[in-house]
């Protein structure tokens, strides 16, 4: 389950980007403005997404592009590939259920005592957040952001790019050294309309050391015309039906 792993790293970090070769203009009001376009997005009815990461040629990884839509106060459906896999994810305020490949569709307490990814799978469902909620936390995690060109870039702190290359599962996470990273951030109309971000740096994980190089990019469409389409059986397994009463005895 390979995929499971790259699927929550895109998660983890949708939004990366290569810093600009020419030196960005200061501007003290830019990280005010990337700040009310995030909120300007988290605000919208709904909207849609795709997210797509690059690696190094002859890099072990190489996922796929994940998608997503999401409704204000309504549904989230995320989908993400890898080679033939697929892995999809439905959320509602507090509810979530994951379904892969392999399985079908669980909640993240049933994937608590699952084997290998699934138990990574459902503290990625816990831990999941839309692209306008993301954002937000990169712009806090900025060093100092800059007006540039028809976009604004800022390098990353040492402690934001850290949890851009780790996740935890279970009591478990990887340790990170030499950790650096960019963030660039596009507006449209007053609302951000896309995101990059670049991280770079050695994680170790049980004893495994492997260097991280990757670029991840969030496009945001189809804000307030999105329609969030949820399979069948992810709503029935996230509204199971009222157990009946029992009848009482004579």
């Amino acid at each position: 389950m390979k995929h499971t792993i790259l699927f929550a790293a895109t998660l983890l970090m949708a939004g990366s980007l290569i810093a600009a070769d020419a030196p960005a203009a200061a501007d003290s009001s830019a990280k005010d403005a990337v700040t009310a376009a995030a909120k300007a997005l988290a605000g919208k009815d709904n909207y849609s997404w795709t997210t797509t990461v690059v690696v190094p040629a002859g890099g072990r990884f190489r996922p796929g592009p994940t998608t997503g839509q999401t409704e204000k106060g309504g549904y989230t459906h995320v989908s993400s590939s890898f080679g033939d896999n697929t892995t999809e994810m439905v959320l509602k305020g507090d509810k979530a259920v994951v379904s892969t490949s392999d399985n079908g569709w669980q909640t993240p307490a049933e994937l608590d005592s699952a084997e290998g990814m699934g138990r990574f799978l459902g503290a990625m469902a816990r831990d999941f957040k839309a692209p306008a909620t993301l954002a937000s936390d990169l712009v806090a995690g900025t060093s100092e952001i800059k007006k540039d060109g028809d976009a604004y870039s800022s390098d990353l702190t040492e402690v934001e790019v850290k949890t851009l290359l780790t996740f935890r599962a279970g009591n478990t996470a990887p340790t990170v050294s030499d950790a650096k990273g960019t963030a660039k951030f596009w507006i449209t109309d007053g609302t951000l309309s896309k995101y990059e971000t670049h991280v770079t740096g050695k994680v170790s994980f049980n004893g495994t050391d492997r260097d991280v190089d990757r670029t991840s990019t969030t496009e945001i469409s189809a804000v307030n015309t999105t329609k969030v389409v949820v399979p069948d059986e992810a709503q029935k397994k996230m509204n199971p039906p009222a157990a009946a009463p029992e009848a009482k005895k004579p």
